[in-house]
């Protein structure tokens, strides 16, 4: 086995927080896209440009073209097409400095949607410029209380004084020369550009102190950025003076752009002052591969690792966030393998390398506090030595929650206190197939003492099952037509609504075209998991499919329906769509359906279909020793059983009150309609198979037809 692949699984997997960022833009923006690979024009295709464009052409599954990808992220719609980057990239935490003048930009609460953590970097140039743009007279920049509204968010401070008159900043600058200098800016006109040395080093030294007040680190742009800059400027060693002067050695600093090509001054500078630290983003993805690895080794050189962190730089278009993440994390492997070859670092070290790297030094240095978006994800390492044989702590009260929402149930009886442990069942684990570096697994709920919890839902299936077969000798078996629409998002009036996959009438061979790519890996998937499909057909309802689950024993299908439901929801995501099992999906839907509807009101369920089987063979069917509408002695009293109590199975099998009702007799099996997608699985067949007991034990009848 490669020794590497431990480092290369925790590289790839490791949530990152982005410490610096731009808004994205609409739709609609005039921003050109092709500024999100490079700054060259699509005719020069620079490396980086074939680069780039290969790597978003591979994610959204398109030709290898502009016009291609282009086509695929209007198909996808902005919110599912950003979804898709923001996921593959696993940005956790996302700071955004929103001072970039942007066409048609986002405001920072949109992007809350990708992230669980979105910071505002308060750019400290644009906040002088809006104000100026105001006023006619000197202010004395109280930056703070410049409030917009996004005021309680700023988590940072950014300065792109390197860009106008550079880093060598005059620490002495008085008030009066700063004035001096706002007199030069007012008379150059309508349209403020900042560019007086003297007006700009005051600002710098004024945001300092109102940074290091409220305790906010200071970002610095250095080396290459904007075309119009004096690169001979933007060399951070200018900051001499600035990193000597005893007023600011509590700022916390933090130097942009891997300072390029001043990577080695900013390397020293990071080793001889405390308050120093690196940041690499823009220089990848904009560089070529070796030069991006060099610049990185380059930082490390004479730098703590511990003060060397990731952005992805990203701005105007979700695209360029993933593709700053996707190339960082192989930058990143590449050096730390290298590392570790040259004796410089162990594997395990390395390992805690790429975690500082991608998201535990700026959680320190910004103060983050950052949940994870993957709260269900447990590391491998911690799956093997704990998790695998103990489990994790559940409270008691979490089985209270409802379906739709993180409210409790009412009169649940669950105590407040108290913990279920979730054990791993082992046979259930399985390879993520949508996912290749992830495993799901199935869990049994124990009370702390060890013994099955009696609320725990697969608990209570396998309990019933036994009582069936050690009374009667049978088994249930079931299987689930499982109904969903798919959707996809466009673009109306300037805002996304979420649209049906296609129009076409119901088992329409144009819907299975139009879905194919999600319906075929969707497939694979289910088989890989040795899921039986039965059949795949388009639904009545405008995008909605069904997929039918051979029979199978009620314990395992409860399986695989969790599996199914975890499956169509995964893939659809992948591709940009949402994938809902909700019995009315829209708030205007009713059932059944009406000739005066839209077609798009049907709603989906997961239809049951309930047979009993003794030693392998269908003992549900009528026999010559008995027969009533078709059915055995044992089928008749077990239907009997459900439908006597079918009312109180919906509790179960359908519990939200948008569920659509219907059942259906059969003679090999019967058919249960009260059954959807919003059901939890083994919950619900374990109401069945009570019910049916109960029929079986009290030689129940079914009613004459009336």
């Amino acid at each position: 086995m490669d020794k590497f692949l431990e480092l290369k699984r925790a590289v790839e997997t490791v949530e990152i927080v982005d410490t610096h960022a731009h808004n994205i833009v609409a739709l609609h923006s005039n921003l050109p896209f092709i500024s999100c690979f490079s700054e060259a024009k699509e005719e020069d295709e620079t490396i980086d440009f074939k680069r780039s464009l290969n790597e978003i052409a591979e994610l959204y599954g398109s030709k290898l073209s502009v016009n291609a990808v282009q086509e695929s992220r209007q198909h996808l719609g902005l919110e599912s097409s950003a979804n898709t980057c923001f996921k593959a990239a696993r940005i956790s935490a996302l700071l955004i400095d929103d001072g970039l003048d942007l066409d048609k930009k986002l405001d920072i609460k949109w992007h809350e949607h990708f992230a669980p953590k979105v910071g505002r970097i308060l750019q400290i140039e644009d906040v002088a410029k809006k104000i100026l743009e105001k006023c006619t007279a000197f202010i004395q920049y109280a930056l703070w209380s410049h409030d917009d509204g996004e005021a309680d968010k700023v988590t940072a401070f950014k300065s792109i004084v390197a860009y106008r008159t550079g880093l060598a900043i005059n620490t002495d600058v008085t008030v009066k020369e700063a004035e001096g200098g706002l007199s030069e800016v007012l008379c150059g006109g309508n349209a403020v550009r900042i560019s007086n040395k003297s007006f700009l080093d005051y600002i710098f030294m004024h945001a300092l102190v109102v940074a290091q007040s409220y305790d906010l680190p200071m970002q610095i742009d250095t080396g290459f950025g904007e075309k119009d800059l004096d690169l001979r400027l933007a060399n951070p060693l200018n900051l001499r003076n600035l990193l000597e002067d005893k007023r600011f050695t509590k700022n916390r600093l933090v130097l942009l752009h891997v300072s390029y090509p001043f990577s080695k001054e900013a390397s020293y500078l990071a080793s001889v002052y405390p308050q120093v630290y690196l940041d690499f983003g823009l220089a990848i993805p904009k560089l070529r591969y070796h030069r991006m690895i060099s610049s990185v080794k380059e930082l490390m050189d004479f730098a703590p690792i511990n003060k060397v962190m990731f952005s992805t730089d990203g701005f105007a278009f979700a695209e360029s966030f993933y593709l700053g993440a996707r190339i960082a994390r192989e930058v990143v492997f590449s050096v730390l393998r290298d590392a570790c070859i040259d004796g410089d670092l162990s594997i395990p070290e390395a390992l805690a390398v790429v975690k500082d790297i991608f998201a535990e030094t700026a959680k320190q240095f910004y103060k983050l506090d950052v949940s994870s978006r993957y709260s269900d994800v447990i590391p491998q390492q911690r799956f093997n030595s704990s998790v695998r044989k103990d489990g994790l702590g559940l409270t008691v009260e979490c089985m209270g929650l409802t379906s739709v929402c993180d409210d409790l149930t009412y009169d649940t009886w669950l105590p407040a206190s108290g913990e279920a442990r979730t054990v791993p069942d082992l046979s259930t684990k399985c390879r993520v197939p949508w996912a290749k570096h992830q495993e799901m697994v199935l869990t049994d709920m124990l009370t702390e003492s060890g013994k099955p919890w009696h609320y725990c839902p697969r608990d209570v299936l396998c309990r019933f099952s036994k009582i069936l077969e050690d009374e009667y000798g049978l088994v249930m078996d079931v299987g689930v037509e499982v109904e969903f629409y798919i959707l996809k998002t466009i673009v109306a009036d300037d805002k996304e609504v979420m649209q049906s996959l296609d129009r076409t009438p119901y088992c329409s061979t144009a819907a299975i075209d139009a879905a194919s790519s999600v319906l075929n890996e969707i497939v694979a998937c289910l088989q890989s998991l040795n899921i039986t499909i039965e059949q795949i057909h388009s639904e009545s309802g405008k995008g909605q499919f069904e997929i039918v689950l051979g029979y199978t024993d009620a314990i395992t299908q409860a399986d695989n329906l969790v599996y199914t439901h975890e499956i169509i929801k995964g893939i659809a995501r992948k591709h940009g769509l949402l994938a809902t099992f909700m019995p009315k999906y829209s708030p205007d839907s009713s059932w059944p359906y009406r000739e005066d509807q839209s077609v798009h009101d049907v709603g989906s369920g997961s239809h049951v279909h309930i047979s009993l089987s003794k030693n392998g063979e269908n003992v549900f069917t009528a026999s010559s020793d008995y027969n009533r509408y078709g059915m055995s002695k044992f089928g008749e009293s077990f239907m009997a059983g459900v439908l006597s109590h079918v009312r109180s199975i919906c509790v179960f099998s359908c519990p939200l009150p948008i569920s659509p009702p219907g059942t259906n007799g059969a003679v090999t099996n019967f058919e249960l309609r009260t059954f959807d997608g919003c059901a939890n699985p083994p919950l619900g067949f374990a109401a069945l198979l009570v019910a049916g007991i109960d029929g079986l034990r009290n030689n129940l009848k079914i009613a004459d037809p009336a």
